[in-house]
């Protein structure tokens, strides 16, 4: 039990040693990419513009690609063809954005919903009018829907912004 503890405290104080560099690499370029954070308000534009381009491709459970995706999937191939590197996971790409109240939220901001056990289980690409792109489910396409649906509404869980300034 006393070698598990160590273990455990070696790991903590690695991690915790490392932590500044996670954080500072947000701002910089890296290989042509930006690690997390938009820089004007054309890239909103783009993110937007980019997503409608795979409107209609099929949703495949791990998809990342324009041959299928899922919804994490789609969110971090459209952000990366845009030079912005996100996570993979629904949960990561809510925990590396600056939280915003729904009526903050701009075109291309991510908006989270829960669709299944876990709290953020299902993100989309905000495209204004109370709208997002997203990969649905099985058996459907990359999609538009409207956040005032219903089931939509009752399964919001919150929305992020990868602008420094989120009045551009």
């Amino acid at each position: 039990m006393l070698a598990y503890i160590r273990l455990i405290l070696k790991q903590m104080a690695l991690l915790t040693a490392l932590s500044p560099l996670f954080v500072a690499s947000c701002a910089y370029h890296v290989g042509g990419y930006r690690s997390g954070w938009f820089f004007n308000a054309d890239d909103r534009i783009k993110i937007v513009r980019t997503a409608e381009r795979y409107l209609g491709v099929r949703y495949q459970r791990g998809g990342a690609s324009p041959d299928g995706f899922d919804c994490s999937g789609y969110v971090m191939y459209v952000y990366m063809k845009n030079g912005v590197l996100l996570p993979r996971s629904v949960r990561a790409q809510y925990g590396v954005g600056r939280k915003i109240r729904p009526d903050e939220m701009k075109s291309g901001d991510l908006v989270f919903y829960t669709t299944s056990r876990e709290k953020y289980s299902h993100v989309g690409i905000y495209i204004g009018d109370h709208r997002f792109i997203h990969a649905p489910r099985s058996g459907k396409q990359v999609s538009y829907a409207d956040m005032d649906r219903p089931y939509w509404k009752k399964r919001f869980a919150g929305s992020v912004t990868f602008m420094r300034n989120n009045n551009l």
